[in-house]
């Protein structure tokens, strides 16, 4: 595995590979690597000729300086596991060689980025376009590869390259649970041991409410759902909506939308989990 931490000899070295011939398929990380993240690395190694992996923590898609500074950091064990993928170019940078100067770019994304973690966490989507079309063009991947436990950071991705109509496919990829459900996340490791005990309660919830899909409403649904979250007081719930999976518009009946999926977020101690269900 190639390790790179300037942009120029990145770009040197893969457009040297992509002038031969070889496709790029590209993970863009934050670290903290888990079995999720490298579900979506055995899938790009498997449908390109080359895995490349990006390691950087994007600093301007944090609405809170704690959580930056919270976020877990362990580059070795985390190359260690990209070894065992197979991964052959990592591409991990410090913060001044992404931003040396000011960042100053607006990118408007309607009414997806107005609900949901767009309204709880303002700017959070600006700073997450701004770093991946960055790393689009350093890395000038065929394909990209997005779980979709951040549904709506994935429908971002794909206005942003259909906004600036960059050469990329988004492959969406589907959420990896542990085995107790609880959806896999860098941030799980933050859980202490009795929270971990109680997180997998959120898919518990999801898949209870998709269960009675067929016997419910979309109202008395979400209200349902929300009595359900707020009946555990180790959760402080932020939202469950009812939303489309096109634009992540609230819907108001099953029969409105060909696809329709349930969204959550919350506080569980000091971490924030977010996860996601699909009804039709």
């Amino acid at each position: 595995m190639l390790t790179f931490s300037k942009i120029k000899e990145t770009t040197d070295f893969l457009e040297q590979e992509i002038n031969q011939g070889r496709s790029i398929g590209f993970v863009p990380t934050m670290g903290a690597l888990h079995e999720g993240h490298l579900e979506l690395m055995r899938r790009a190694k498997k449908e390109n000729d080359l895995l490349v992996v990006s390691i950087f923590v994007n600093p301007i898609q944090f609405n809170k300086s704690e959580d930056l500074e919270k976020y877990p950091r362990n580059l070795e064990a985390d190359k260690k596991l990209l070894e065992t993928v197979g991964c052959n170019v990592l591409f991990s940078p410090e913060t001044e060689e992404m931003y040396p100067e000011e960042v100053n770019e607006k990118y408007d994304f309607w009414q997806l980025e107005t609900v949901m973690e767009g309204a709880h966490r303002p700017g959070h989507f600006n700073g997450v376009a701004i770093v991946v079309k960055k790393l689009f063009e350093i890395v000038k991947p065929q394909r990209a590869y997005f779980g979709e436990k951040d549904f709506q950071q994935l429908a971002i991705i794909q206005k942003l390259v259909e906004m600036k109509k960059m050469p990329v496919e988004i492959v969406p990829c589907p959420i990896v649970r542990e085995a107790d459900g609880l959806a896999m996340s860098s941030r799980n490791a933050r859980l202490t041991p009795e929270e971990r005990t109680i997180a997998p309660r959120i898919f518990e919830i999801l898949q209870y409410a998709k269960s009675k899909k067929d016997s419910i409403c979309t109202g008395p649904m979400k209200q349902m759902v929300i009595n359900m979250f707020e009946a555990n007081e180790d959760f402080l719930l932020e939202y469950f909506e009812i939303a489309d999976d096109k634009n992540l518009q609230a819907v108001t009946s099953w029969g409105k939308g060909e696809g329709i999926m349930g969204f959550v977020a919350l506080q569980l101690g000091n971490v924030r989990l977010i996860d996601n269900v699909r009804f039709i």
